[in-house]
């Protein structure tokens, strides 16, 4: 025993023991700031630190702001982004006006991507066929999300007959293949920017809606979802500022994966030419009208320009979503084990 006063000895106590910081770390900050905030600030930190996710984030965030500026916007005949850094109109026909150029130029410096199969500058359609590609999946995706968000919640959150009979209509749509369904509706409406958009919000809203309501059956069970019902609260209110914004997680993950098969929906339809009109500069279209020079090209060479850079397109911008929505994935899946380690510790 010390004679020295004042002072406590603790023994049996390793440091080095203590491994995992970084979970007793997000468990102070989850009890200092408390709420969704947190959370949500936590899995930002983690998502950015996801190399691989953050990569996706600036190939996307480049090629869309490639599509966004490749050509004018005039709305009403006010100019609302007055450059276009495509060299050439997508349309235009270039050996006509070049007697040293040929249909299937390769690629040069003054055309980096070459000519297809009607004289045309594969560079100057593939950042036009971009703004089509690309905003068509943003679009779907924030229509068929904030439609099958509200459909689910309502869904699980009443639960019983209601739940019952929304849910079955639910399995109608699943009954249906989704690509399958999409070709039907363009057979019907036709192809185009909003015919595409309704064929593919039509069944795709419905996995947005299991998914949600999923979540909403758990989460409502909580007690701050009882203590706003006991307080008289609206059932809209309960909904949509109580239960929905802790159940948004797998719904983001889901929207971030879902942006790049919509891309690669709307280029299926386009390569069977079910999507838009010939000669439009999409990237689905592109590979449908060059898709017989995938064998053979003239002179028996094969003009491989013409279909790897729209194709590489594709797969480029359907891998960064790709990588984006498993980084959020990861962030929010690391994010709630770690806090269900530090309350396993506390």
């Amino acid at each position: 025993m010390s004679t020295k006063r004042g002072r406590i000895r603790i023994t049996g106590f390793d440091t080095d023991r203590v491994t995992d910081r970084e979970r007793l770390s997000d468990w102070r900050e989850a009890t200092t700031t408390g709420g969704t905030d947190g959370r949500w600030k936590r899995a930002w930190r983690r998502f950015r630190e996801n190399r691989a996710a953050m990569l996706g984030v600036y190939t996307v965030a480049i090629m869309s702001l490639l599509a966004l500026f490749s050509q004018k916007v005039v709305v009403a005949g006010v100019p609302v982004q007055p450059f276009a850094i495509a060299p050439y109109e997508p349309g235009e026909i270039l050996y006509l006006q070049n007697p040293s150029l040929e249909r299937f130029n390769p690629p040069t410096l003054a055309h980096p991507m070459g000519l297809d199969a009607n004289g045309r500058d594969i560079f100057s359609r593939l950042l036009v066929g971009g703004r089509i590609s690309i905003s068509i999946g943003f679009v779907v995706v924030c229509i068929t999300a904030t439609i099958g968000m509200a459909y689910g919640a309502i869904a699980g959150y009443y639960g019983g007959w209601v739940d019952e009979v929304m849910m079955r209509f639910v399995d109608v749509i699943f009954a249906f293949p989704g690509l399958v369904l999409a070709l039907v509706i363009v057979a019907l409406l036709g192809g185009g920017y909003w015919p595409l958009v309704v064929a593919f919000t039509v069944p795709g809203w419905a996995s947005y809606a299991r998914l949600i309501r999923g979540e909403v059956l758990s989460v409502k069970e909580n007690e701050y979802v009882l203590a706003a019902q006991a307080l008289g609260a609206r059932d809209r209110s309960v909904i949509f500022r109580h239960i929905v914004p802790n159940a948004m997680a797998p719904l983001i993950v889901q929207a971030s994966l879902s942006i790049g098969t919509v891309v690669i929906g709307v280029a299926a339809l386009g390569f069977l030419g079910l999507g838009f009109p010939p000669g439009t500069p999409e990237w689905g279209t592109m590979l449908n009208q060059t898709r017989s020079t995938i064998i053979t090209g003239p002179g028996g060479t094969i003009p491989w320009w013409v279909t790897v850079f729209p194709g590489g397109a594709i797969f480029l911008f359907v891998m960064a979503m790709n990588m984006i929505g498993d980084g959020i994935n990861d962030a929010l899946d690391a994010q709630e084990i770690s806090a269900a380690g530090a309350g396993g510790a506390e």
